[in-house]
């Protein structure tokens, strides 16, 4: 009994261990030297499509070709390029009913 305990805690285990088939099959491209910020791979996803190839091409990877994501820590991965505007708020204060500003 011991064992069928052991071995069925290791089966629940294993299964909760795998990888998902999602992770599997995200896919990427290879950026090549030329690609900005050094990034080496950029991810499309389940589907090669011209809106993934855009969306990285806008990350600043130049595309040599296709393969499976890498997850090794020195892979470098693409990042989405950071929007740097500025945001003005004006702010109303209240002191009692009396609006002051």
């Amino acid at each position: 009994m011991k064992r069928f305990v052991v071995s069925a805690a290791l089966a629940l285990a294993a299964l909760f261990a795998a990888p998902t088939s999602a992770a599997a099959s995200e896919g990427c491209y290879i950026c090549t030297s030329a690609s900005s910020g050094g990034c080496q791979q950029c991810p499309y996803g389940s589907k090669d499509t011209s809106e993934a190839r855009k969306a990285c091409e806008k990350r600043g990877c130049k595309i040599g070709g296709t393969k499976s994501c890498s997850t090794a820590a020195n892979a470098k991965t693409c990042e989405m390029p950071v929007n740097r505007t500025t945001t003005t708020t004006a702010a109303l204060l209240c002191d009692g009913g009396t609006h002051v500003n």
